[in-house]
């Protein structure tokens, strides 16, 4: 079965691991930092402009692949709701000893409570792991788009980027 963007609408491992926006796994380590998973060169750039730390880049042509300066993110989070292909995650990998922080884009109502233990899904929509919903975030700013922060076990960081929608559990 063929693999990637342009097959499923999904990103594959190799396109994932080739984009720009991935964090080295030494910036991980070091707190939490942006982690674009934007595959497809398309004219947008909305999280370059979102960046208050320009840690963000397009540039010239539109069409780039966003790239991250890894030194200049703070891990602050603001560029997520500005992506309208919703590719744009936060990991904190050390939140704990054994647990790290995932955030990200959610537009689904109803949005969760603070403190609620959820099931975590995969950019595939499968159930990968149980997370406990530390943040929701949806101020006026982000244009509808929530996001959520939950803390999951530290082994799904690459692999949690959704949670299931309320109604299916």
């Amino acid at each position: 079965m063929k693999q990637g963007i342009k097959y499923t609408g999904t990103p594959s491992w190799e396109e994932l691991e080739s984009a720009p926006g991935r964090p080295s796994q030494q910036r991980l380590e070091k707190g939490p930092v942006a982690f674009i998973e934007c595959v497809q060169e398309i004219p947008c750039n909305p999280c370059e402009k979102a960046c208050p730390f320009q840690a963000i880049t397009v540039a010239s042509p539109i069409t780039n692949l966003p790239r991250l300066n890894e030194e200049k993110c703070t891990g602050c989070g603001i560029c997520i709701a500005s992506c309208p292909g919703l590719a744009i995650f936060k990991i904190d990998l050390n939140y704990s000893p054994t647990t790290a922080l995932v955030e990200f884009p959610y537009e689904y109502y109803p949005l969760p409570e603070e403190g609620e233990v959820v099931p975590c899904a995969n950019r595939w929509g499968k159930f990968v792991a149980q997370g406990k919903v530390l943040k929701i975030k949806n101020p006026r700013t982000y244009d509808g788009t929530s996001t959520i922060a939950v803390e999951i076990p530290k082994a799904f960081y690459l692999d949690v980027r959704t949670i299931c929608r309320k109604e299916d559990y």
